[in-house]
């Protein structure tokens, strides 16, 4: 992980240090070739010097080079941020050389919170992710590209278009699982789907307090800091890439229609019911209907160049996903200008970037109804897709004939219509001062705006039994979000002899705004030629309007001093006011703190190990804050809409009355978090290891806990400072990067994270909390399966007759056999809800992640592989299809206990009792381990002596798959799901799964 610097600013350097001293040699003659990088890009003004001598000379701008040199002699090949390459001349009289990227070199240089730091001199943890990490992959998001890359930063997405993924840095922090906080190019924004991740540079995740304490208020979470590209010195460079992926999703082994059928019978003749009239001439294949093949396209232009007091960057964007799910799309323009310029001690520059987004939903109103991986199971295959007997003409649940309420996922993704489209616009301009090579002043104010349309139409027709018949409507709304940013900042910087001391401060003022207005409007008219509906709010009658306006605002004052002596004592402290009209006035400024320091033993007089390039010790403790409320919490909520009858004549007056209780008392929620680290890079730098020991300790967390509604509340739960919840872990991370001669080298690299968290205390007098079958208590782990144990099958009466507590009470007086035997841990005779124990922890044991690459002459491979070890997760579709009770479709192959097949973990099959399919037991519950190759790709860069006949710089091809291989024993569809709830983060109910992507890619540059 590095972060490159400008190419051109290394030209300008090499071509300065070199001393064009030329000398000629007896029996020389005349060698020429050309220099380029790993990539095929030509490399400028590349130093190339005879070995022992003082006669060389440079490259030019195409890295063309041409010297004088006898048979006996050696080139080296030497440049600033590349090593160094010697090859023996002998009777060769053209060398072309390729220089591999100098890893120590280009790491050198880390983008932090208002400024930048060298690597080497970290105090605090701190991940890099390069450009090219990030971009060989096919994703929608930034956080989906992460995965895998950085110790500490746990990654879940899923395979919707438009899906944005979860991204979690170093553990649970709240209870709300908020996103860390994104900066790009020092805009405080958001990375999410109308980002175009072709536009990155590099990525610093600020992972400690120390490190994120310069962002105060809003650091809690994490700090992303995304450096955008920027133009460099020279003529205009134009780059093209375009990638087209083919995507699948994973399918469910549900049963056909007559092993249905056959199962279907089992379950109702067992419960002595008249078996349905199931309609055998129907054999639908509902995954077959409702899943596709996808396609992505992600087609990208830049032009970028400068001279030498100004450089731009410009870059333009198409990515288009069409869903693995019917109706399901993204679509997104997006278009980028960096520019900067400078004239004496003044500078000037500009990011702005602009973006336009569509995504297509399928979904209806019901919680479990409209998700076509939880639809896709409930329909029988014996129900038609299409029945002109129902309202709209589709096949659903029918009484006596397919007892389901299941929905037809075909029927929704046709009567209803569901888009949000979004127009941003973001950017920053800035203006520098530099009156002393000491001193810079900055001053910076951003700009981002948000139109957001939402279109909701809905159709006459039905799509589950028993649905009312409601009418055609259409529901839209209209909002605009803005925030303005204006930052100030000083910047003193100066050695004296050992001494380095760079000192920052400076403020901050930031505004947020949101504003809706909506309307719906039923009975919708319809074109008679076409069959269309008009979704214009002015074609229908009973009107609904409504709309609301907030803003907020955060006024900011930093600092950061930076000691460093004599490259071996290092001192970070910083320190952040906030401000925020989310709070009351008693509580609305808070400080957060941080100091850390590091101790470079390996420039210690008494250190000899020559193995050893550097090592460094780190200590950091800092405290970060969290305000995620909304920006009225600690006001009451009045509801104007109510009336009263008052007075003789019975008169209507309006009325007023408060519907939400407040916390005026509301305060930041405050992380506390301790580092321990170490740095080693071994073997002139080949070698890197990096590892942290963290204690991390969030005080007054803000939750709404549950109250009565007899309490007078009912506009949601008010927040309170209530909870504190604690993380300890452990994170490392080792590369290795090795050249082995002219043609071949690789590069590895492993993270490994293990975190546990606790629940230190609930708050407002509660010992624990009981959300579906989790329960969180006070001293342990968030989330805990809270549940029933299963203990096998009962093989005859005589095994449920001896069943007994120790009172001989008989515990499952009810049971059959073949039925489910449940531990009565309490001892009372009976199986209930005081049996239920602690059974396991979502929060797997560790994670890691496994990045390799291999570059052989033109070709390069690489791969990523991630893991997640030991937790244990809840499998939502088995309890769907293997529970029998309810009418579903089943799984393939089950075979259910029979007197005649008594040898099997599976219950007798029932319909119409939950004794065997109760969803509050262990037997849905699953180890959630895997391992998954989540990329691999190999590429291949065309020749630079091809390139030159169609004058090209460079080219190059590439096919790459992702998600192709995973290792697991879960039974679901993915291990990798996300559950945004944070008690019930191990639940997979119905989660889109990650699809596996097949990708060809072209890109080229001139």
């Amino acid at each position: 992980m590095r972060t490159i610097l400008p190419f051109k600013l290394m030209f300008i350097v090499g071509f300065l240090l070199f001393p064009f001293l030329c000398s000629e040699a007896q029996n020389a003659s005349q060698v020429t070739g050309k220099v380029t990088n790993q990539n095929g890009e030509a490399i400028p003004f590349v130093n190339v010097v005879i070995k022992g001598t003082s006669v060389g000379t440079s490259a030019d701008i195409d890295g063309n080079y041409t010297i004088e040199a006898s048979p006996d002699q050696t080139l080296v090949f030497s440049y600033i941020g590349f090593d160094s390459r010697e090859v023996a001349v002998g009777d060769q009289s053209v060398i072309n050389i390729q220089l591999q990227e100098d890893i120590a070199a280009l790491d050198e240089i880390v983008v932090v919170g208002y400024g930048t730091q060298e690597r080497k001199d970290l105090t605090s943890a701190i991940s890099v992710v390069s450009s090219d990490q990030i971009q060989k992959r096919q994703t929608t998001t930034v956080a989906e590209s992460l995965q895998g890359l950085a110790a500490g930063v746990n990654v879940r997405g899923g395979g919707q278009p438009g899906q944005e993924a979860r991204i979690e840095i170093r553990g649970l922090k709240n209870l709300q699982s908020a996103n860390p906080l994104y900066v790009i190019d020092g805009m405080v924004t958001t990375a999410n789907r109308d980002f175009n991740p072709n536009d990155i540079e590099s990525i610093q995740i600020l992972k400690d307090a120390a490190a994120a304490a310069i962002y105060g208020s809003r650091a809690a979470n994490g700090v992303v800091i995304i450096t955008t590209k920027k133009g460099k010195k020279g003529p205009l460079q134009v780059n093209v890439s375009s990638k087209l992926s083919i995507t699948e999703v994973p399918r469910y082994d549900l049963a056909g229609q007559e092993e249905f059928v056959r199962l279907n019978n089992m379950a109702y003749d067992n419960a002595g019911i008249p078996r349905q009239d199931l309609n055998l001439d129907v054999n639908t294949d509902w995954q077959e209907e409702v899943f596709r093949t996808g396609m992505i396209q992600d087609q990208n232009v830049s032009f970028s160049g400068g001279g030498e007091n100004s450089s731009y960057f410009m870059s333009g964007n198409y990515f288009g996903n069409k869903g693995t799910v019917i109706d399901t799309k993204f679509d997104r323009v997006s278009f980028r200008v960096n520019s900067s310029g400078s004239k004496g001690i003044f500078s000037v520059g500009e990011n702005l970037a602009i973006s336009n987004s569509k995504n297509n939903e399928i979904g209806g109103p019901e919680a479990l109804r409209g998700n076509p991986f939880i639809d896709v199971v409930r329909m029988f295959p014996t129900i038609p897709v299409r029945d002109e007997s129902n309202p709209g003409g589709y096949g659903y649940g029918k009484s006596g004939v397919a007892n389901t309420f299941g929905a037809n996922p075909i029927a929704i993704s046709n009567l209803i219509d569901q888009t949000i489209e979004n127009l941003r616009i973001r950017g920053n301009v800035w203006a520098e001062l530099d009156p002393f090579s000491w001193l810079k002043y900055r001053v910076s104010y951003g700009y981002e705006t948000s139109f957001d349309d939402f279109k909701y139409l809905r159709r006459e027709g039905s799509w589950t039994l028993n649905q009312p018949q409601d009418p055609s409507f259409t529901d839209q709304n209209r909002a605009q979000s803005q925030t303005h940013l204006l930052e100030n900042t000083l910047t003193f910087d100066k050695e004296f002899g050992k001494h380095d001391i760079s000192l920052v401060v400076g403020t901050t003022y930031q505004k947020d705004s949101y504003e809706q207005i909506n309307g719906l409007k039923r009975n919708l008219l319809v074109n008679p030629n076409t069959g269309e509906y008009f979704d214009v709010l002015d074609l229908g009658d009973q009107a609904q309007v409504g709309g609301f306006r907030n803003e907020s605002t955060l006024l900011s004052y930093l600092g950061r001093l930076e000691y460093n002596f004599d490259d071996r004592y290092i001192v970070n402290a910083v320190f952040r006011r906030d401000g925020s009209s989310r709070f009351s006035d008693e509580n609305k400024w808070s400080n957060f703190p941080s100091l850390s320091a590091a101790w470079r033993l390996s420039n210690e007089s008494f250190f000899d190990i020559n193995n050893i390039s550097d090592l460094k010790l780190r200590a950091s403790y800092g405290e970060l804050g969290s305000g995620n409320i909304g920006n009225y919490e600690y006001q009451g909520f009045i509801n104007t809409f109510g009336a009263i009858v008052l007075g003789n004549g019975q008169n209507l007056y309006p009325s007023a009355t408060q519907v939400r209780l407040a916390n005026s008392r509301l305060r930041w929620e405050t992380l506390k978090q301790t580092n321990l680290g170490v740095d080693l890079s071994m073997f002139k730098n080949k070698l890197q290891f990096t590892a942290d020991y963290f204690v991390a300790r969030t005080e007054d967390v803000l939750f709404g806990f549950p109250i009565l509604l007899s309490t007078g509340n009912d506009g949601g739960n008010p927040i309170s400072n209530a909870a504190t919840v604690e993380n300890k872990g452990f994170e490392f991370n080792v590369s290795y990067n090795k050249v082995v001669n002219n043609d071949l080298s690789f590069n590895a690299s492993v993270n490994f994270t293990k975190l546990n968290n606790k629940l230190v205390r609930l708050g407002n007098g509660l010992n624990e909390s009981i959300q579906g079958n989790t329960i969180t208590r006070a001293g342990g782990p968030v989330g805990m399966w809270y549940v029933l144990q299963t203990d096998g099958l009962f093989q005859s009466q005589e095994e449920i007759n001896n069943y007994t507590n120790s009172e001989g009470e008989i515990i499952q007086p009810d049971a059959l056999p073949g039925d489910i035997r449940f531990l009565d841990i309490n001892d009372d005779g009976e199986i209930t809800n005081e049996d239920k124990e602690v059974v396991g922890s979502p929060w797997p044991d560790f994670e890691m992640g496994l990045n390799a690459g291999l570059n052989y002459r033109n070709f390069d491979f690489s791969m990523n592989w991630i893991g997640s070890f030991g937790a244990t997760v809840y499998n939502g579709y088995r309890s769907t299809v293997d529970r029998f009770d309810d009418d579903t479709n089943y799984r393939s192959g089950i075979q259910p206990w029979t007197p005649e097949n008594p040898n099997t973990d599976f219950p007798r099959v029932v319909k119409g009792t939950t004794l065997n399919s109760r969803g509050d037991s262990d037997r849905w519950l699953e180890d959630g381990s895997f391992a998954r190759l989540k990329y691999i790709g190999l590429g291949y860069n065309i020749p630079a002596n091809t390139l030159e006949k169609i004058g090209f710089s460079r080219a190059r091809i590439s096919l790459s798959a992702q998600n192709i291989l995973t290792i697991t024993d879960y039974q679901g569809l993915d291990p990798e799901f996300s559950n945004n709830n944070i008690f019930q983060r191990g639940v997979d109910l119905g989660s889109f799964p990650n699809v596996q992507t097949y990708s060809l890619g072209v890109e080229f540059g001139f």
